[in-house]
């Protein structure tokens, strides 16, 4: 297992901001859950003489199993931002799975999650109040890493060869910038889109228009994160906008303000 923290923003709204208030560690599965989970992740922050700070993230295709006080359970994947209040003391683990790669434990379609969140005691044999104790109590890392291991190696379902097609899919998605529509990621796949919506809709929980929206925003938004001049016209355009109101009117719906003052906040941080 890495205990090295790996710093890509993954969908963190102005990490600038967000890093002067919380450390976030991402920490690599074992080679046996490596097939199933994406990596670890945990929270601390100690903001008791700060005001309140709100965290927004753009989510990426993949379920989470969060723990935290009072709320340990398993999301799937939000087509839209959604934000966390960071005050007070506090820490949070969460499991983030390889897209797709919750279904196996699931065994129905991972739609069926999108607002009605599972507990954990189904997939883990653990009630959320347990691990809350027993994990948010470590201080070091890698020893709650560990103990969620020890819980998940015995749940482990067979492997299913569709999360790796799913993954293939979405890593096409993420890294060549100028798809921006599904009947492109069919071509290259040669999938009819009907069946592509469907494994999506089982294993992935959104449609494969919202991942290609969600990640060509995240580009968008890691492009002005970096605090450089940026032509937002150039920009759409290099994200497949053939015009930048389209642009501008998704990226407000799925972040929750223009670019223009989304460039403004990260300058002000």
């Amino acid at each position: 297992m890495s205990s090295g923290a790996i710093k890509p923003s993954m969908g963190i709204l102005n990490p600038q901001g967000g890093e002067k208030r919380f450390a976030l560690s991402r920490h690599a599965a074992s080679e046996a859950l490596g097939f199933f989970v994406k990596h670890y992740w945990i929270i601390r922050w100690d903001c008791r003489d700060e005001e309140p700070y709100m965290q927004h993230v753009v989510p990426n295709p993949c379920v989470n199993l969060v723990v935290e006080p009072g709320k340990t359970l398993i999301y799937a994947p939000s087509p839209g931002k959604f934000s966390y209040p960071i005050h007070g003391k506090g820490v949070v683990f969460g499991i983030k799975f390889r897209p797709g790669g919750f279904y196996p434990f699931l065994r129905r379609p991972v739609s069926s999650l999108l607002d009605q969140p599972l507990g954990v005691r189904g997939i883990l044999g653990a009630d959320g109040s347990e691990l809350e104790k027993t994990i948010l109590s470590m201080d070091d890392d890698q020893d709650m890493v560990r103990t969620m291991e020890k819980l998940l190696l015995p749940k482990l379902p067979p492997l299913d060869d569709e999360v790796l097609r799913i993954n293939r899919i979405i890593d096409f998605i993420a890294d060549e910038r100028e798809i921006s529509k599904v009947d492109q990621v069919c071509e290259h796949f040669q999938i009819h889109i009907r069946k592509l919506q469907r494994l999506f809709d089982q294993y992935v929980g959104i449609s494969p228009k919202w991942v290609i929206r969600l990640y060509r925003l995240q580009n968008a938004a890691e492009t002005m994160d970096r605090s450089l001049p940026v032509d937002l016209s150039r920009l759409a355009a290099k994200l497949g906008y053939h015009d930048q109101p389209h642009f501008i009117k998704d990226f407000k719906a799925v972040v929750g303000c223009t670019p223009d003052e989304y460039r403004r906040m990260v300058q002000d941080s």
